[in-house]
């Protein structure tokens, strides 16, 4: 299958990448994190001030992340994240413009922060709304985030698509997605 995007373009900042297994597994996690090495690898441009893979313990999902540090310049902010009750993981590119709001929101129920990421809020606006945050998010973002208690893996954009995200079909019940053609291009 030929990949298809979704989205128009928008400024480099960060880049997304993964892998997800709809009802089997994707292999051995040593061989499911080299191939993700390779996809971010070819994302280093839009993230050069760090990377993250995580590989869910099953290896029915794979999360990479490089990152361009804008507004929380920790290692809180790092990528791919996990939410206060670690049952969402998530890697994002983008920025959610009303992300305090939504913190003083979560902060209010209980949810308490390790950083000032607007990662950190969005993986747990999922955490707390699952898939109805997506209505309360004012940005422009792509972000790929894991359920793993259901093994479902959402894949979202922005309504004007301003962050660009590829997927593609690999076959074998195997679907790929980055923010870049290049990082596809890199799988077998």
């Amino acid at each position: 299958m030929m990949p298809r995007r979704l989205g128009y373009g928008g400024s480099h900042m960060c880049g997304i990448a993964g892998l997800f297994a709809g009802s089997s597994n994707l292999g051995a996690p040593e061989e499911v994190r080299r191939l993700l090495a390779g996809m971010t690898d070819t994302l280093v441009h839009r993230g050069p001030d760090g990377s993250g893979i995580w590989v869910d313990p099953h290896a029915r999902c794979a999360l990479g992340s490089r990152r361009l540090r804008v507004i929380d310049l920790t290692e809180a902010g790092h990528q791919p994240m996990a939410s206060f009750d670690d049952r969402w993981m998530i890697t994002f590119n983008g920025e959610i413009y009303n992300f305090e709001e939504l913190r003083r929101i979560l902060e209010q129920s209980g949810v308490r922060f390790q950083g000032h990421s607007d990662t950190e809020v969005l993986v747990n606006s999922m955490a707390r709304w699952q898939t109805e945050c997506l209505l309360r998010i004012d940005g422009m973002f792509a972000l790929a985030a894991y359920d793993t208690i259901s093994g479902e893996l959402v894949l979202a954009r922005d309504p004007f698509g301003e962050k660009p995200l590829y997927y593609m079909d690999c076959g074998q019940d195997v679907l790929a997605f980055a923010s870049e053609l290049t990082a596809l291009e890199t799988l077998p």
